[in-house]
C-alpha cells in the first residue's frame, strides 16, 4: 500500500519569523507585504491566506508544489537570510501561523498567517532606519517601500512606521531594530550562504519524495 503521510493542522497559532518587502497601495490607503523569494510579485495583507503563485487550483501548501507562506522558527535564521544583498531593504516580520502546514527542519510552509510585528532594521548607510521611503519600484497597484534613516530620505515621499502599521488595518507593531542586533554581512555572510544551500537541498529532497510516492502509487 502507498505510504500515508498525515496532514499537519494547527488549531492554535504557531510563531514564526520571515523577511518581506513593505508595500503601499497605489492610492496610499493600504499597506501589505511581498515575499523575497517565491511569490515576490504577489502582495499579501497583514491577515491573509496563501495562494499558489503558479496558478494551480490546489490548496496551499501542496506537497506537490512549493506554494504557501514560509517562515523560520527562529528570528536569527531570518536575520541570516537578510545578509544576502538580494534581500536588501527587506524587513523582519513576526507572524502567527495557522491552518494547514508542513514542518521543515528550520521552519514551516503553511496556509494562513497574521503579521504581529514588523522590525525595520538598518538603513543602507548603516544607521537605524526610522522611516519608510518610496523606492520608485513595485508591482501592479503597489509601491515598494524601503527602510531609511532621516538623513537618507532624499526627495522621495516617506511614510512614518506608525502610519504603516495603521494602514494594515490590524494591530501591527512597527519598530526599529537596535543597532547592536541588526545583521552584519561580514559576521553572518557565510551562514546566509549555508542557509541558501540547505534550502536547495530540502527542495530536492521534497521532489525526490514526491517522485517516490508517485512510483509507489503506480506499483499499487
Amino acid at each position: 500500500m502507498a505510504r500515508r503521510v498525515p496532514r499537519e493542522l494547527s488549531a492554535r497559532p504557531l510563531q514564526g519569523f520571515k523577511l518581506a518587502y513593505p508595500m503601499l497601495s497605489a492610492d496610499g490607503t493600504r499597506t501589505g507585504f511581498s515575499g523575497v523569494t517565491v511569490g515576490r510579485g504577489h502582495v499579501y495583507l497583514a491577515v491573509d491566506d496563501a495562494v499558489c503563485v503558479q496558478g494551480s487550483r490546489h490548496e496551499p501548501p501542496s506537497r506537490w508544489c512549493d506554494c504557501g507562506f514560509y517562515c523560520f522558527h527562529e528570528a536569527s535564521s531570518a536575520y541570516d537570510l537578510a545578509c544576502d544583498p538580494d534581500n536588501a531593504g527587506a524587513v523582519l516580520l513576526e507572524v502567527a501561523v495557522s491552518g494547514r502546514y508542513r514542518r521543515h527542519e528550520r521552519g514551516l510552509r503553511y496556509s494562513r498567517q497574521r503579521v504581529r510585528a514588523v522590525r525595520l532594521g538598518r538603513c543602507a548607510c548603516g544607521r537605524t532606519a526610522q522611516l519608510l521611503s518610496d523606492t520608485g519600484a513595485g508591482t501592479v497597484g503597489w509601491r515598494r517601500l524601503l527602510p531609511v534613516c532621516p538623513s537618507c530620505t532624499g526627495t522621495r515621499p516617506v511614510l512614518d512606521p506608525a502610519e504603516f502599521g495603521r494602514l494594515t488595518g490590524r494591530p501591527v507593531t512597527v519598530s526599529t531594530e537596535p543597532p547592536d542586533t541588526a545583521p552584519q554581512p561580514d559576521e553572518a555572510g557565510a551562514v546566509a550562504v549555508l542557509t541558501a544551500e540547505l534550502a536547495v537541498l530540502h527542495a530536492r529532497l521534497d521532489a525526490m519524495q514526491a517522485s517516490l510516492d508517485a512510483l509507489i502509487r503506480r506499483g499499487d
